[in-house]
């Protein structure tokens, strides 16, 4: 399903002229991977911040500190900080964060399968999903790159931009 979610979003940012960055946390860079191979996606794709320790999230993607501490690194707020800071540090139109447990422990008070996505899109607009899911590590990583892409395609989708 990867491949086909990945296409999905280059043919709907192609079409738009639009660019997106990632900002990946338990994925470890298989949404950048996803998306970079498809041909020509370097029309769309701008890069990403693979972001797995806590204080990168700070660092690099601009995470306010005090959410991180409120928090945890597994929250919505921190994947809306996340998809913000690649938007705009990478300048491209959209943002796409995850950032959850994979396993094998939970993390920060959320069990296992927890994943947090988020999509920062023009006008200061971003969609966050959460998702439980159920299995491996490996197994909730590449449903993670699959629900991620499916949210990136249907904001890209429903925003006009340019």
């Amino acid at each position: 399903m990867t491949a086909e979610a990945a296409a999905a979003v280059h043919r709907a940012l192609e079409s738009r002229a639009g660019t997106v960055a990632t900002a990946e946390s338990l994925t470890g860079g298989l949404i950048g991977a996803a998306l970079t191979d498809i041909a020509g996606a370097s029309a769309i794709y701008r890069g990403g911040v693979i972001a797995y320790a806590t204080d990168l999230k700070n660092g690099l993607l601009g995470v306010p500190r005090d959410v991180l501490d409120r928090n945890g690194a597994v929250h919505p707020e921190v994947a809306r900080a996340m998809a913000r800071g690649a938007r705009e540090r990478l300048v491209a139109t959209f943002g796409l964060a995850v950032t959850g447990v994979a396993g094998p422990e939970p993390q920060d008070g959320r069990p296992v399968g927890t994943v947090f996505a988020a999509v920062a899109a023009p006008a200061q607009v971003v969609e966050v999903a959460e998702f439980r899911f159920q299995g491996d590590r490996g197994y909730i990583r590449r449903c993670t790159v699959d629900e991620a892409l499916r949210l990136l395609g249907k904001v890209v989708v429903k925003n006009t931009f340019g």
